[in-house]
């Protein structure tokens, strides 16, 4: 049925249309612009009065099987001294009959003792079960006895290994999730992944770029993430990023792009102090963080995927770990030039002058976290006491914008939670005021720069003529407000295919249609 809206609608295409009229037919756009034709007159009106409509958002970097398991499980983020916490792990394990306890978000910054809670004090909380935390960067976690006891011998051999304090860093850190990951049933991820979704879409969200390969048996993250995006009966788009270097794994599930973080990622992140840097630690001058690859095999990486015609995204936190992906890509175009590639660099926090320059001139475009800005579990003290000025020069939005470098909006979750409301906010309200986007920008970096970053932007990303009607009304109208205001909007309706957003559908649902039927992701 053709349904008309009235009101702010907000097209976030190139040049910034607000038209006064959109026209839906059978999920589709069929006009948008000021005069209604006279075809639409006698159509069903929704008006809008104070609302605005808008394109749905995406999220352009998210850990959705990890984000999908924690936010089912045990959250920390909330808690604000270790007996609070240690409160927190007792409760859910009274509730949970699980094995392993899963938590996520232990951080040093938010808890009255200014420490990560150890190995000992999670041993007297819960001695009888094996406890896996992570920190809330998603680079580190926490283990105690049973849990450290269940590990295979190879990890502890690996860097960042760390018995005594129960925390693992590094290759451990990477290889610990991959062990536990392989403990979580089937049946669990996919119940896990389908309420995910639907807390995504009650956020606004009708497409998610996914990072995935972290350790389940037969990559089966990757294979129940093909599945979801190809089995959802909602419209809600996924486009799977495979964290690998292995390409003949991308080819035998014939994904278009490949990277992320772990396989793929360059270096750490602030939060462990192993971000690359090409000077040392403000706290510590021995310290310049660590890459995780040579440049040989970096560069060896991106000229076969390159050559493959594959997409190319990879993690880097640190100026000397852009510098490295920058490099790497500029030699993959050098040796197959590709006018329209779109590699990214993903999170890109400190980048250095003149990888930037390089970024504009190549087309490489940023998929960042906005939210980083003002990260509570990861405060701007933190980040001045490792970096001194430099925490200035982190996520320098403006100057990127004005550079012609796509950029685009993620949440890193399970990092930060995926809400694009709290990201347009931070990144309209820069801690360095002259770094901030316009509300305009900010709302790209979420829907048409978010579609544009996977070769989406023909169907979605933009409120205009012939694209897909994934629409979502806000309660207000963004562009009527001031930045500091931002956080006042809220998602009142999402609309997929021109319908609204139908939470709550079945396992058998999602695995005939996603292995029966075709689709992209």
């Amino acid at each position: 049925m053709i349904k008309t809206y009235e009101g702010a609608i907000i097209s976030c295409d190139r040049e910034n249309h607000v038209y006064r009229y959109l026209v839906e037919d059978k999920g589709r756009i069929r006009y948008a612009g000021d005069e209604l034709p006279a075809a639409y007159q006698g159509a069903p009106r929704e008006v809008l009065g104070e609302r605005a409509l808008l394109p749905c958002f995406g999220d352009t970097h998210l850990h959705f099987a990890s984000y999908a398991l924690f936010n089912a499980g045990l959250d920390v983020r909330s808690a604000r001294s270790l007996p609070e916490l240690c409160e927190q792990i007792q409760k859910f394990t009274r509730e949970n009959k699980d094995k392993i306890i899963m938590g996520f978000g232990a951080s040093t910054h938010c808890v009255a003792e200014k420490r990560l809670i150890s190995k000992d004090e999670l041993d007297q909380v819960c001695p009888d079960r094996a406890i896996f935390i992570v920190k809330y960067d998603g680079h580190a976690c926490i283990l105690n006895t049973k849990m450290i006891a269940m590990l295979p011998d190879k990890v502890k051999t690996l860097r960042g290994y760390h018995e005594e304090t129960g925390e693992m860093n590094q290759e451990a850190f990477f290889a610990t999730t991959d062990f536990i990951t392989k403990k979580v049933s089937l049946s669990r991820t996919i119940r896990n992944m389908l309420r995910a979704v639907d807390d995504m879409a009650e956020k606004g969200f009708g497409m998610m770029h996914t990072v995935s390969g972290v350790g389940f048996p037969l990559d089966l993250d990757v294979a129940m993430e093909m599945i979801l995006g190809k089995g959802l009966d909602t419209g809600f788009q996924t486009r799977v990023f495979f964290q690998t270097m292995d390409l003949a794994k991308v080819r035998k599930r014939k994904l278009p792009r490949v990277g992320g973080c772990f396989a793929t990622a360059l270096d750490g992140c602030f939060g462990s102090e192993d971000a690359a840097l090409r000077q040392p630690y403000a706290n510590n001058p021995q310290n310049r963080g660590i890459l995780f690859h040579s440049h040989e095999e970096v560069i060896h990486f991106t000229k076969q995927a390159n050559r493959e015609g594959l997409q190319i995204e990879m993690h880097a936190m640190g100026d000397a770990a852009f510098d490295q992906a920058v490099v790497a890509i500029e030699a993959a175009l050098k040796d197959f030039p590709r006018e329209d590639h779109r590699h990214g660099i993903i999170h890109a926090c400190l980048p250095s002058e003149e990888g930037l320059q390089k970024c504009a001139e190549l087309g490489i475009q940023i998929p960042l976290q906005p939210a980083f800005l003002m990260w509570e579990l990861e405060p701007l003290e933190f980040l001045y006491h490792i970096l001194g000025d430099r925490a200035e020069k982190i996520s320098p939005l403006r100057k990127m914008t004005d550079m012609g470098i796509v950029l685009s909006g993620g949440s890193d979750a399970p990092c930060t939670l995926p809400d694009p409301i709290t990201g347009i906010y931070a990144a309209c309200n820069h801690y360095i005021p002259e770094q901030s986007l316009t509300i305009p920008e900010a709302l790209k970096l979420f829907t048409c720069n978010a579609a544009w970053t996977t070769f989406d932007e023909k169907e979605r990303g933009s409120l205009e003529t012939g694209k897909m009607a994934d629409m979502v009304i806000l309660n207000r109208n963004p562009l009527t407000m001031k930045p500091n205001e931002l956080l006042g909007l809220k998602v009142e309706n999402l609309l997929l295919k021109g319908e609204p957003y139908q939470k709550g559908q079945g396992i058998l649902s999602l695995l005939a249609k996603g292995l029966l039927m075709g689709g992209r992701v």
